[in-house]
């Protein structure tokens, strides 16, 4: 966050009273679906990624989050009610959790961190509109590209059917695309 805006050392003690430092090793939860979410994290180290499972069994990932990023179910955070995504460690991950009381306490004490946010909340509407965008009009290989473009750190730490997960296209699909891509 001192890479966003400035903080005194009285921002950084009572940041660090309110946030709530949590090891998830990889394939450990930190929220499954039906619990209330009341903590947002952000990933100091390691890598989540947030999925429902449909009636049929099959994963659905709506996003992943490696470090410096949030993560948050805002049904939980927000309204106290039952998730209906699984949040899981991908790797051995070290989060800082901070509950709804704790983040409006700092929004209301830390000058930048209310701003920060807000650009922060920004970019995921935008960057989550983009997604729906082209999970309706782009094709297998758009969305594989632009996601690529987009995320080129997280490609390489993620497994190929968790991708395929996250761009709506089955592991053999993916696997035809990237061997296409890899041959021009």
């Amino acid at each position: 966050m001192e890479k966003r805006f400035s903080l005194t050392q009285k921002d950084v003690d009572l940041m660090r009273s309110v946030f709530q430092p949590r090891q998830l090793e990889k394939g450990e939860f930190l929220f499954r679906e039906g619990e209330i979410a009341r903590y947002e994290a952000f990933v100091a180290r390691g890598f989540l990624r947030r999925y429902a499972i449909d009636k049929k069994g099959k994963e659905h990932i709506v996003q992943f989050a490696p470090e410096n990023w949030w993560v948050r179910d805002n049904k939980g955070f927000s309204d106290n009610e039952p998730s209906e995504f699984f949040t899981e460690a991908i790797e051995d991950s070290q989060l800082l959790l901070i509950d709804q009381h704790g983040h409006n306490l700092l929004i209301e004490k830390i000058q930048g961190y209310g701003p920060s946010f807000q650009l922060g909340l920004q970019k995921n509407v935008v960057a989550k509109e983009k997604r729906i965008l082209h999970s309706l009009v782009a094709t297998a290989e758009e969305r594989y590209n632009d996601f690529l473009e987009t995320y080129p750190s997280i490609v390489q730490r993620v497994p190929q059917h968790m991708l395929a997960s996250y761009l709506g296209i089955s592991p053999e699909t993916l696997s035809r695309i990237r061997s296409r891509t890899q041959i021009r």
